[in-house]
């Protein structure tokens, strides 16, 4: 049979003709770059990503941190007072070193829409503020709304035929604030906002007074403020007068150092001040060991902080006492926060993988068919010579 031959007259073979094998040489160099590109990724590229995504964990006195969590014992001596106190005035604010004051006047009228709260302020409130100034520092607000109907989530006042009054229930004391339309700001700033609430009645609905509650007119709502009705005008007046407001400035008062956690059965104010240092120096203590997980320089200044502030206490110098224990709870509460350590703990491995794997993905699959092709090469090389 003849043979098929192409056109240009030369037989037509079966098979491609296979590639000439590399050179040493090139082998070689091909070895190089593939190691090359493992070397600087296992040595520079891994340790690297693992030090710029790994979570610092600062080296703490943990021997210290936990002799200080005890709670049975306060700086080495045991003040159960002060500890009782500390942990049972459900009313009060938690301590703060700056409290804001807001004294509102609201009244369902036009009337009265002035009062004389500064000198009403001087007389009775600047006072126990100037008292507390080691404790805490003040900041005073007034404001005046008119028209301020009550919430309609209440039911509002019932007259009373047989004592010719109008009467709040108990039931409709906490649905009181109109938190929808009276302007009474839940904080300002870093302290809580305290707020005092003085209503006047109209002409219509007094006396206005609490039922079952022997005719009072003022009530405390923990950890919030205190209200007070108005129900003692003679007579129609644009504007309240110092005289006038006495009685709801002395409520306020009495508000004021329960919300503070000034301790009623002290003796004089001075005694009560006394006892409300001491009883502030031990819930910060305690506050402030129970938190001592935060970064190493704020929990060291901590640690010095309470030392100091231990060393007043045992010698009964409160106001040193409460100024370091102050500043100590101020650095483990910044500590807590510290915003490079809470983005740090909230940024899980999980995250990482998110974030890394489209990125270095692309440039890792490469890599490693490179290696496996390589050492499947050499493999197969060593076999053939062995054989």
């Amino acid at each position: 049979m003849a043979e098929m031959r192409s056109p240009a007259g030369s037989a037509k073979t079966d098979a491609m003709p296979s590639p000439p094998a590399d050179p040493p040489e090139g082998q070689w160099t091909r070895r190089w770059i593939i190691l090359s590109f493992w070397a600087i990724i296992v040595c520079f590229g891994l340790p690297h990503w693992l030090m710029t995504t790994s979570t610092y964990r600062a080296s703490l006195p943990l021997d210290a941190m936990n002799s200080w969590a005890r709670e049975d014992q306060i700086c080495g001596t045991t003040d159960a007072l002060a500890l009782q106190e500390s942990r049972d005035n459900s009313k009060a604010f938690k301590y703060s070193s700056t409290y804001h004051l807001t004294f509102s006047l609201f009244t369902p009228a036009a009337i009265p829409s002035d009062w004389d709260i500064d000198q009403a302020l001087a007389q009775y409130i600047r006072p126990l503020i100037r008292a507390l100034s080691n404790v805490s520092d003040f900041t005073v607000e007034t404001q005046v709304q008119l028209h301020a109907s009550f919430s309609p989530s209440i039911a509002g006042p019932q007259f009373d035929h047989s004592n010719r009054e109008w009467q709040l229930q108990k039931s409709d004391l906490r649905g009181f604030i109109n938190a929808a339309e009276w302007p009474l700001s839940p904080s300002i700033g870093a302290g809580p906002t305290i707020n005092f609430v003085l209503y006047v009645p109209t002409e219509g609905q007094k006396p206005l007074v609490i039922a079952e509650a022997n005719r009072a007119t003022s009530w405390l709502i923990p950890q919030w403020g205190g209200v007070a009705i108005l129900n003692t005008l003679a007579k129609q007046s644009t504007k309240l007068t110092a005289a006038e407001l006495e009685l709801a400035m002395l409520t306020f008062t009495e508000q004021l150092a329960t919300l503070i956690g000034l301790p009623s059965n002290s003796g004089s104010l001075d005694e009560q001040v006394l006892r409300l240092k001491q009883n502030r120096a031990v819930s910060l203590i305690r506050s402030t060991s129970s938190t001592l997980d935060t970064v190493a320089h704020a929990v060291q200044e901590t640690l010095s902080r309470l030392e100091q502030a231990c060393d007043a206490f045992r010698s009964d110098d409160w106001d040193s006492a409460l100024q370091h224990a102050r500043i100590g709870n101020d650095e483990i509460e910044t500590a807590f926060f510290e915003p490079s350590m809470v983005g740090q703990v909230y940024f899980p491995d999980e995250h990482k993988v998110a974030v890394y794997v489209p990125l270095l993905g692309p440039m890792a699959v490469p890599l490693i068919m490179a290696a496996i092709k390589e050492i499947r090469t050499w493999r197969q090389r060593r076999k053939a010579k062995t054989t």
